[in-house]
């Protein structure tokens, strides 16, 4: 392999697919309807099934959008003037001259079908509770004539300190419908966490629980909500939620009294690039950025996503595993656009036992079901049989975000259902909070093959490219996209000159958006994610992306999770530690240290061996989920812990005292 080639696990060889759709299955498809469609009506190949459908949406991409506004009856309250202005990246103009609003299309079930349930609400108890469309839509009405009575405007900031609950959604929606930003936090943030993210947006309405249940225990949070209150000047109002049943706090209003109204809604008519909500990244390196999406943008992006992709409609329930701190709870809260019944689960992912996730869906009749690779993993290692042990009969699909799903997660999962006669499509999606959407990921009438994402998504001119910036198909690259999305940010918030925005995307590849990931574009047309290219290995100039090594490490029972990390040494030398949290029982000996070796060196690449196997006591995430890399690297380059890491991002602190200690010893 030539210097400066990335290492690339991924299997070139197109082995048979682990699952194929059916006939029936490909000709039900939203997206083949749509591609029939699309062909009478806007000049689409009408033969060449996905292939020949994606290749059309990224050449002809203004064509593409509006036909994905036509299908789904986006609704413009004044036209636009053309699909897209200014093409350029970052700035590119979507739609201008239209107005419209996100929670008026979320809604349009409620005229159709008022009683059927809108969300199914469950908790730890693991019983639904169901809220129909027409109880959906009155609580929006009454909240958002309240919200304006409270002298919201569009463009002023509401925040939510909320778990996944009912009350959260339709906090979300009335914000929309007054034209309102839309903000939320996860009440496990700490105040530090919270204020990182909600002083920068300066929030007029702050939605609040006293305290949240998980792991079967009661947390109280009205202290860290006093905190809130007190670092928040701008707040005009605090919404109380008594989830755990305590009053509420002086001079804050009750979310009883603000909902009780029977106010049609009223939607506020705003530009297609009107701001909808901000999100955050996880800010492990300094203050996260707030990325602001629009209404319009989200809106398409969405119903391509969920109606296409994902092929939900009204008959669908659809479950993912998220908490509000996390794109994927907006994600899930769209699921409203294509009439589905949404489930929100607001509790752990693994109580009362491991099982947990496989039982709610099991009580939902969940249709669609998004996980994290991790807990797919997690069900593997516990001998959790899913399909066996629950009635997962309505189940057509399981997706996993968050990393990438390995190969043995893949087989698993296949395995698992087709023991029970299940015909399971497995949807590994692979996207980003900073476009709230996927770059590729789930088709509906594609094969799966085992270890990769089934193709790029409609509309998304994804490619590897080498440092030169030129395509590469077969060979490791990194991920960009070479032509605008609807959903990309219209900006950062606090960003006034642009370039915090611009040095986050597109400072290696001008007017090309960089993602920061390692790829492999497969010669069939699917995509392999190897990990974070800003925490790459590199070892005598052969890169590699650390989810392949987790992939194979954490194989063995004895490795419940792991991090490695490559450090370029001052005197030009490399060290690259594999830290590994060990399974209960499992002991770090000689011979695990050197299964564990012979693992890496024959399954991915000799040079990619590590220098050292250290045993932690649990490796660190972020808020979100996600290994900590980066810090852990400048922490172990001698960077003292308040430089190398935004404590307010870190699940543990603690645990990162072990990585600080370590680099002075090695010192």
């Amino acid at each position: 392999m030539s210097s400066g080639t990335p290492a690339n696990p991924a299997n070139a060889a197109n082995p048979a697919p682990l699952w194929q759709p059916d006939q029936d299955r490909i000709a039900a498809a939203a997206v083949t309807r749509f591609q029939t469609w699309a062909a009478e009506r806007f000049g689409a190949p009408a033969d060449g099934g996905y292939p020949a459908l994606h290749r059309w949406s990224v050449e002809h991409l203004d064509t593409f959008w509006q036909a994905v506004a036509e299908w789904f009856d986006v609704r413009f309250s004044t036209p636009y003037e053309r699909v897209i202005g200014d093409r350029s990246m970052p700035g590119a103009q979507w739609f201008p001259g239209a107005t419209l609003n996100y929670a008026e299309h979320a809604l349009r079930a409620a005229a159709e079908r008022p009683d059927a349930p809108a969300l199914l609400h469950v908790d730890e108890s693991q019983e639904p509770t169901p809220i129909s469309w027409a109880e959906l839509r009155r609580q929006v009405g009454a909240l958002a004539a309240e919200l304006r009575a409270l002298g919201v405007r569009p463009g002023d900031r509401v925040s939510g300190y909320l778990p996944n609950i009912p009350e959260a959604v339709v906090a979300l929606l009335a914000t929309a419908a007054v034209g309102g930003v839309w903000t939320s936090c996860a009440p496990d943030f700490g105040a530090r966490s919270v204020l990182d993210r909600f002083q920068q947006v300066e929030p007029v309405v702050l939605f609040t629980v006293d305290g949240y249940r998980y792991g079967g225990k009661e947390h109280d949070r009205r202290e860290t909500v006093a905190e809130l209150r007190a670092e928040l000047p701008t707040l005009r109002a605090v919404v109380h939620i008594p989830l755990l049943g305590t009053e509420a706090p002086e001079s804050a209003l009750t979310w009883s009294s603000l909902v009780a109204g029977d106010a049609e809604p009223v939607f506020e008519q705003v530009p297609f690039d009107h701001p909808l909500w901000v999100l955050y990244s996880s800010g492990t390196t300094g203050l996260p950025k707030a990325i602001v999406q629009s209404q319009g943008g989200i809106l398409l992006e969405h119903f391509k996503q969920l109606g296409l992709h994902c092929d939900l409609g009204p008959e669908d329930r659809f479950f993912w595993f998220t908490s509000t701190g996390w794109m994927m709870w907006n994600f899930l809260v769209s699921g409203l656009l294509t009439g589905t019944t949404v489930v929100l689960y607001d509790g752990s992912p693994g109580y009362p036992d491991t099982g947990a996730q496989w039982r709610i869906a099991e009580r939902t009749g969940a249709t669609l079901y998004g996980t994290s690779a991790a807990y797919v993993m997690a069900c593997r290692k516990a001998d959790v049989h899913p399909a066996r042990d629950f009635d997962l009969s309505k189940i057509t699909c399981v997706a996993t975000t968050g990393s990438p799903l390995p190969p043995d997660g893949f087989r698993w999962l296949h395995d698992e259902f087709a023991e029970a006669g299940a015909d399971l499509w497995i949807a590994s999606v692979s996207g980003g909070t900073d476009v709230c959407s996927c770059f590729a990921g789930a088709v509906p009438t594609l094969p799966v093959h085992i270890g990769e994402l089934q193709a790029p998504c409609l509309g998304t001119d994804l490619q590897a490219w080498d440092p030169q910036g030129k395509p590469v198909v077969g060979e490791v690259g990194e991920l960009v996209v070479t032509n605008p999305m609807p959903s990309m940010p219209i900006h950062f918030w606090n960003d006034p000159d642009g370039s915090r925005y611009h040095d986050s995307y597109f400072e290696m590849f001008p007017g090309v958006w960089r993602h920061g990931d390692w790829i492999t574009l497969t010669d069939h047309g699917s995509v392999v994610i190897h990990g974070r290219s800003d925490s790459t290995l590199n070892r005598q100039g052969v890169r590699m992306g650390s989810a392949d090594i987790y992939e194979a490490v954490e194989r063995l029972p004895e490795i419940k999770e792991s991090l490695v990390i490559g450090l370029e040494e001052p005197d030009g030398g490399y060290w690259m530690p594999l830290f590994v949290h060990l399974a209960p029982g499992a002991t770090l000996d000689d011979a695990l240290r050197e299964r564990i070796k012979r693992t890496i060196r024959a399954e991915l690449s000799p040079r990619h061996v590590p220098d050292d196997i250290i045993e932690v006591p649990a490796i660190p995430h972020t808020l979100t989920g996600k290994r900590i890399e980066v810090p852990v690297k400048r922490l172990l380059q001698g960077t003292p812990l308040a430089k190398a890491v935004n404590p307010g991002s870190v699940d543990n602190l603690d645990l990162l005292h072990f990585y600080e200690e370590l680099a002075r010893t090695r010192r």
